[in-house]
């Protein structure tokens, strides 16, 4: 993607609740399942604007959390969005690759395929403490792919099912705890405000660049419509081996 349709994409995604599909019962599932409370550290890895990351700090409001994204636009947004939580939470332009830790937690939805699940879950073994987990959303085939729902994927060649993320995982030597599937709702509740921002798009922009990235991700949207019982995430808790 060139730095023009960068900016154009960013036109489109300007000012969005989130970055991708998934929901506060996320965050509250994995917490529950986790026993988690008190003063813990959580590193947020690829945070956006910052929906999860308010979601945590609300539902572990002892927590001490960091978050980072390699994207000035929504480090600003979700900058805004914690500084009701004071110090305790804070949101760096920086790569998720860049944890320090260590971590009670880390928590990284729809995003750790930027790094491979293998890959990223080895790099952040370091930066976990003892009995420390890992919690991340990926993508997942439910059963074999209709047309429709492989048209939506196309540019994930790497989607599996459930078995080959827990491959993944195991590769990089953890094991899987518990699982959940995203699916219908969450991604409504995502696309809900794009469709939103591009009728805006349609009626006041001028820029073709601009009106270009609202038809690709006019396409998006119309593929998972027409496949939307089939596209999914998983969203799975790890702990090293």
């Amino acid at each position: 993607m060139t730095p023009e349709e960068w900016a154009a994409f960013l036109e489109v995604h300007n000012d969005l609740p989130r970055e991708g599909p998934g929901a506060p019962e996320d965050v509250l599932w994995a917490a529950q399942q986790l026993g988690l409370s008190g003063p813990v550290e959580i590193f947020d890895a690829g945070c956006g604007p910052g929906a999860d990351t308010v979601t945590l700090a609300e539902t572990l409001p002892e927590a001490r959390i960091r978050a980072v994204d390699t994207t000035e636009t929504f480090v600003a947004q979700a900058q805004a969005r914690v500084a009701r939580f004071g110090d305790r939470v804070r949101v760096e332009l920086a790569s998720m690759a860049d944890a320090d830790g260590p971590y009670d937690l880390i928590w990284c939805a729809g995003a750790l395929y930027f790094l491979g699940v293998t890959e990223g879950l080895t790099l952040w073994r370091d930066a976990l403490k003892p009995g420390g987990h890992v919690v991340f959303s990926e993508p997942v085939t439910l059963g074999p792919l209709s047309a429709e729902a492989a048209a939506f994927w196309e540019e994930y060649p790497q989607i599996t099912d459930l078995a080959g993320i827990e491959a993944r995982v195991n590769a990089a030597g953890y094991r899987v705890l518990r699982h959940r599937t995203i699916v219908g709702a969450p991604w409504q509740t995502y696309y809900d405000p794009i469709v939103e921002r591009m009728e805006h798009l349609r009626a006041t922009a001028t820029d073709p660049m601009v009106l270009a990235a609202v038809e690709e991700n006019q396409t998006e949207v119309d593929r998972w419509r027409a496949a939307q019982d089939e596209i999914a995430y998983a969203l799975l808790i790890v702990a090293p081996e």
